[in-house]
């Protein structure tokens, strides 16, 4: 793999040995060498930030370890390589100290040694950098609008929340029936926060044996139990500057839950078979498919953990929830699909889009992700049919129209009454979540096109 360009910059008093090593490090293309006589003019162009730096010790308008010092200040990530004529152990260790990444000695073999240096350090610039872009990909990936598809009004309600998450470190509930997205709520947040750069550890409390857990979070020394050949670091240590993620917590057996509140109190851990306790820095957002506060009151969630990692509550509607959404949805998934699999783009036709937002989705997103998918295959040209969406027959459907040849207007009509009618008339409920103005409704409320009763009533409840 072709490696980028590097720039180095040569701080060198002496003239014609800063052309020497300008002559000899351009020798290779990919560096982009700059060279100057005095510190004073490397300073005015060191918001350039260059990759690697070559001091000399002794310049006759500053001292090495000040120039030194100042590199550091404006220019942290700059590699700085010390060339002096002092061969002094002192001096070189001290330089190290202060943050020099390498000390060279003016000698005949200065430019060989020089060179060596720089391929090493042009190693971990490139793995830097391309670790740096990774995170870039990574933190654009999960912006809430790429990670989380939908204009409904109650998903920007989840952004809004979202966003508050991000600017502190407040713990996270997220709530929401199995498929929703809990994941993707907790990701994006990590990613948008100021804990971005480090991990993010998730650990699904459901999929892991009750013995095994207090291992998996805290870790366990050699020889602590049977099988434990060597020492492990735990789920909360790897996280640490980081988001722990705790996946369904509410299936966590409730002797482990008094463990995990000590943990959450005091902020430290012990190891499973050790009593050295480590401090930890670790951010949570905990998710569950249950109401914990009903698990409370039948015994099986310790209320004090509880309100412990209630902090800033987030609830995921479910898909039957979002009205449009269903269909934004279905064509992110259907775009995914065929870009992966070299198909060419495909749409939904009218009567596939009534189908889907007939449906009422129980399995949530990741159940409208295998039924689009399996469309994709079904349809063999770029249009995708009713006949080509296969539904669960256990599930059942949001309503029934009693004609599968409506119109588009016949179909909005029906769909926007049982809105209606199973949200007791809420003209602005039903607007939010089928994403409609509410004028649309009552228009087509005076067009005698939907009814809005109440009591006997056709009364407009705002």
């Amino acid at each position: 793999m072709k490696q980028e360009p590097i720039s180095i910059f040569i701080v060198e008093d002496d003239a014609v040995y800063c052309a020497v090593l300008g002559h000899f490090l351009s020798l290779n293309p990919d560096f982009r060498v700059k060279k100057f006589f005095t510190a004073r003019d490397f300073l005015n162009v060191l918001h350039e930030k260059p990759d690697i730096v070559t001091l000399d010790y002794s310049l006759p308008d500053t001292t090495g370890d000040s120039l030194l010092a100042q590199v550091k200040e404006i220019s942290p990530d700059t590699k700085v390589i010390i060339i002096s004529g002092q061969e002094d152990i002192k001096i070189a260790v001290d330089l190290f100290k202060k943050g020099a990444d390498d000390y060279i000695v003016k000698d005949g073999d200065t430019q060989e040694r020089l060179w060596l240096s720089i391929g090493h350090m042009r190693e971990n610039i490139a793995l830097k950098k391309e670790l740096a872009e990774l995170q870039l990909e990574v933190q654009k990936k999960y912006t809430f609008q790429k990670a989380i598809i939908g204009n409904s009004h109650t998903l920007k309600q989840v952004f809004s929340l979202m966003e508050k998450a991000t600017v502190t470190n407040i713990t996270v509930s997220v709530t929401g029936e199995t498929g929703t997205g809990k994941d993707l709520v907790a990701k994006s947040i990590h990613f948008n926060s100021a804990r971005k750069k480090f991990p993010f550890v998730p650990v699904n409390v459901a999929a892991i044996p009750r013995e095994l857990l207090e291992s998996e979070l805290f870790g366990h020394e050699k020889g602590s139990f049977t099988g434990a050949s060597t020492r492990r670091i735990g789920k909360f240590e790897e996280a640490h500057n980081g988001t722990l993620f705790l996946d369904e917590i509410g299936e966590m057996d409730i002797n482990m839950q008094a463990k995990l509140l000590r943990v959450l109190q005091e902020q430290e851990i012990s190891r499973v078979g050790s009593n050295e306790l480590i401090k930890i820095n670790v951010r949570i957002i905990a998710a569950t498919h249950r109401n914990l506060l009903d698990q409370v009151k039948k015994g099986k969630f310790r209320e004090d953990l509880y309100y412990r990692l209630l902090g800033l509550p987030i609830k995921l509607p479910p898909l039957r929830e979002r009205g449009s959404d269903i269909i934004l949805i279905a064509k992110h998934f259907t775009d995914l699909f065929c870009n992966d699999n070299n198909l060419p783009k495909k749409h939904f036709d009218v009567e596939a889009k009534k189908k889907l937002m007939l449906y009422s989705f129980p399995g949530n997103i990741r159940e409208l992700k295998s039924v689009v998918e399996l469309a994709c295959v079904m349809s063999d040209t770029e249009e995708i049919n009713a006949e080509h969406i296969e539904l669960s027959t256990h599930s059942n459907n949001h309503f029934t129209t009693g004609s599968d040849s409506l119109t588009l207007k016949q179909f909005t009509s029906q769909m926007i009454q049982h809105y209606l009618d199973t949200n007791n008339y809420d003209v602005l409920k039903v607007a939010d979540k089928l994403d409609v103005g509410k004028s649309t409704i009552y228009r087509m409320v005076n067009n005698n096109e939907l009814k809005l009763q109440r009591n006997g009533d056709n009364k407009f409840n705002d």
